[in-house]
């Protein structure tokens, strides 16, 4: 994930001291362990500005307005406490080439600061602090005692230093070509390397585009470089100061991330602020998708071993209770042919009641012939009370089984990162695990009020297709949206969603319209990846959800099937249509 780097910081204070100075600070949200969003007010705008100290993607800059769910964090409420009501005055550097921001507060515009909200935009060391006045820290982000660091701690009530000196030099348009260049190849290195090691300010992501730009490649080593070709470099060294110095940027898109200074840019973006919130929006999307998908397979995973395990135990305890309706048949033999039995025998031979077929008969030689019958009889009972005992635990063990099997092919269909309704897809899933108690929740979990949409198609005939995401929706669907006259459809004895074509009163699906809506239930189910699989439909007030039954387990009657193909219904998912 790029950084943000000191041009990009200038780029970002540029745009935000030029439209958002001063503005009142109306509320303070935390979305999540690293990030605050604060609400900016103008005379003419309002706009939530976020603020993060994430290890990876430590930034700032306007976002997308916050959840509507409560804030359960202690940091944004001591932040509202202190700084509710009051105005951002100026966003202020604190040292020269340093990547700390000084956020002031005042009563209002032109009057002494209250308090300093103090950003460290630093990657791992990245941190939020606000102080008085006369510096002294209230609250931060994450507090840094003498046992995590020796060289500053960070600590409430303590005066606030700002980080160890710079101990590069800093890039200057005084400074000659001569200089510069006998910086920069002292020691020879790969010249991208080399800049960065011997200035402060630069970052890789700046420095790479600059070299390209010139048509250089930048792991190329600095002491074969030409006369030329580092006259074309300083040259574009020194564009780049004056673009800081001028405060003209060129923000857009690069192949690997984002530009600020237009090098590489192979897209413009109109601010730093857009391009900012939708890069580090994606990557962290992306990111928390990985993690969050590879949770809950692995808790899947986990789950399901255990519960087959229980299952397979079960199903020996009653292949063994089959056996039981025999014991009783041999006791009765014995019973009716007590005659036959003689002292010390360890086997008996009797004739079937109804085949006359010879059946061979365990005995204990230490008991007659009526006592092994008793024997025989209280295994019966045992094995019978077993069966009693053990069908119904399979049942269940084997419903949960099916629900995990369902979670699971809704899971298999979220394989990649494609959009934010797919995170906020696994999100639901996450949730719906938490609720029925397979998962922990995470520290300052909220449940979430809003529900992603359901997919949506069009039919050949341009009937409405709707298609559940997880269990809850497949739940929502069938009992809450289905209509007397739509159509319920679900792969036969395959976990997969709840498909449902809608129809207007007197409406009749075409042949064409079936099938479609065929493919795409198989592709939307576990056996995506089969050629043909049994597709069901039936109408919606045929499906039943029985008493008890987990998020998306149905029983339903009066089906009709179909055969659906899955690799038909991928040339249909690109006509998506958003709601």
């Amino acid at each position: 994930m790029q950084p943000v780097d000191f041009t990009t910081l200038i780029a970002i204070c540029a745009e935000l001291r030029a439209q958002w100075l001063p503005a009142r600070l109306e509320q303070v949200y935390q979305r999540d362990r690293f990030t605050i969003a604060v609400a900016l007010r103008t005379l003419k705008k309002r706009v939530w500005l976020d603020i993060s100290w994430h290890p990876q993607a430590a930034r700032i800059c306007i976002g997308y307005p916050p959840p509507r769910t409560p804030d359960t964090f202690t940091f944004s409420e001591q932040l509202r406490h202190q700084l509710g009501g009051l105005a951002l005055i100026a966003i202020a550097d604190v040292a020269p080439w340093e990547r700390v921001l000084d956020f002031q507060f005042a009563k209002r515009p032109g009057e002494k600061p209250l308090w300093h909200l103090y950003v460290e935009v630093m990657t791992k060391y990245s941190n939020v602090i606000l102080t008085t006045s006369d510096n002294l820290v209230v609250t931060c982000a994450h507090q840094v005692s003498s046992q995590q660091s020796s060289v500053r701690q960070i600590q409430t009530g303590q005066p606030y230093e700002l980080p160890p000196s710079l101990t590069n030099p800093i890039p200057s348009l005084e400074e000659t070509q001569a200089r510069w260049q006998e910086r920069v190849s002292l020691i020879p290195g790969p010249l991208w390397r080399n800049l960065v090691k011997n200035y402060c300010g630069l970052s890789k992501a700046l420095v790479q585009p600059m070299i390209s730009t010139v048509g250089l490649d930048y792991e190329k080593s600095t002491d074969s470089l030409t006369a030329s070709e580092w006259q074309d470099l300083f040259q574009l060294w020194q564009q780049w100061l004056k673009m800081l110095e001028n405060l003209d940027f060129q923000p857009g898109w690069t192949a690997t991330g984002y530009t600020v200074t237009g090098w590489g840019a192979i897209e413009s973006v109109e601010t730093v602020q857009e391009l900012l919130n939708r890069y580090y929006t994606e990557q962290l999307n992306q990111q928390e998708f990985k993690q969050l998908h590879h949770q809950i397979s692995q808790k899947l995973n986990v789950l399901t071993a255990k519960l087959q395990l229980k299952a397979d135990t079960f199903t020996e305890r009653l292949q063994q209770s089959d056996g039981a309706d025999f014991l009783r048949s041999q006791a009765d033999l014995l019973m009716a042919n007590l005659q036959e039995w003689q002292p010390g025998l360890k086997i008996i031979s009797l004739g079937d009641f109804e085949t006359g077929e010879p059946v061979a008969i365990k005995l204990d030689p230490e008991k007659n012939a009526v006592q092994n019958a008793q024997s025989l009889y209280k295994k019966h009972q045992k094995l019978k009370r077993a069966r009693i005992a053990v069908e119904p635990l399979l049942g269940e063990v084997q419903a949960e089984i099916d629900y995990l099997e369902q979670v699971e092919a809704f899971l298999s269909q979220l394989d990649s990162y494609q959009s934010p309704e797919d995170l906020e897809t696994l999100t639901d899933i996450r949730d719906e695990l938490i609720q029925q108690g397979y998962l922990n929740a995470p520290e300052h979990h909220q449940d979430r009020q809003k529900d992603t949409e359901f997919y949506r198609f069009q039919t050949p005939s341009g009937f409405e297709l709707l298609v559940g995401r997880n269990n809850r929706q497949n739940d929502l669907l069938s009992f809450r949206v289905a209509g007397d006259y739509d159509l319920w459809f679900h792969t036969q004895e395959i976990p997969g969603s709840h498909v449902l074509l809608r129809l207007d009163a007197g409406a009749v699906p075409d042949e064409v319209d079936l099938q479609f809506v065929a493919d795409m239930s198989a592709f939307y189910s576990r056996a995506r990846q089969s050629e043909m699989v049994p597709v069901i439909y039936t109408k919606p007030k045929f499906v039943y959800k029985p008493k008890g039954a987990k998020p998306g387990m149905v029983v339903y009657k009066h089906e009709q099937v179909l055969w659906g193909k899955p690799e038909s219904a991928k040339t249909h998912i690109g006509k998506l249509i958003e709601i």
